[in-house]
C-alpha cells in the first residue's frame, strides 16, 4: 500500500508518497508527470519517512545542505536508476550537463542516447532530493524541468549557484 502526505514549500505544495517506510515520490502539485510513481490506490497518513522528508525539506528550503538523506525506493528501469544515481552524485550548489551525466553512466566504448537521459531526468519521481534541477544544457543554459523553469532557477539560486 502506498501512502501520501503534503508539504507546503516556499515554491508551492508538494505531494510525497511512500511505501514500506521509504520515499517513493516527491512532486510539485502542478508539475509535469505529477504523481507518476503513485499507485491508483493510496491513503493519506502520517509516517516517520514523511517526518524525515519534512525535516530534510525544511533544512533545504532554509538554504542549508541537509546532512542526512531520507531512505528512497525507486520502481523504475535499470537505465533510469543509473541516471538517478548519477544525479545523486551532483554536489549541492554545483551543476552538470546532460553530457556529463551520460559520461557518468556510459560504459566505456558504448554510445548513449542523450534523449533517453533527458527523458529519464524529466521523469524523476523524487524531485529536489534526486537533484535533477542541477542539470543544465551543454552551453550552461537552463533547460527543461518538470517542476517549471521558474522553480528550477529558484532552487539553483537557493543553493548559491551563480549563473
Amino acid at each position: 500500500m502506498q501512502y501520501i502526505h503534503y508539504y507546503d514549500s516556499p515554491l508551492g505544495k508538494i505531494l510525497l508518497s511512500a511505501e514500506d517506510e521509504k520515499l517513493t515520490g516527491l512532486w510539485f502539485k502542478d508539475q509535469k508527470y505529477f504523481a507518476s510513481a503513485l499507485d491508483k490506490e493510496y491513503e493519506e497518513r502520517d509516517l516517520e519517512i514523511f517526518d524525515q522528508t519534512f525535516r530534510w525539506l525544511d533544512e533545504y528550503f532554509a538554504g542549508r545542505q541537509p546532512d542526512f538523506m531520507p531512505e528512497i525506493s525507486l520502481k523504475t528501469t535499470e537505465f533510469r536508476k543509473k541516471v538517478f544515481e548519477a544525479l545523486m552524485k551532483i554536489p549541492y550548489g554545483k551543476t552538470v550537463t546532460y553530457k556529463q551525466i551520460g559520461d557518468m553512466i556510459c560504459e566505456k566504448g558504448k554510445n548513449i542516447s542523450y534523449r533517453a537521459i533527458g527523458s529519464a531526468i524529466g521523469h524523476n519521481p523524487i524531485s529536489i532530493i534526486i537533484p535533477c534541477h542541477r542539470v543544465l544544457g551543454s552551453d550552461g543554459s537552463l533547460t527543461g524541468y518538470a517542476g517549471g523553469m521558474d522553480r528550477k532557477e529558484k532552487l539553483l539560486k537557493l543553493e548559491g549557484v551563480r549563473r
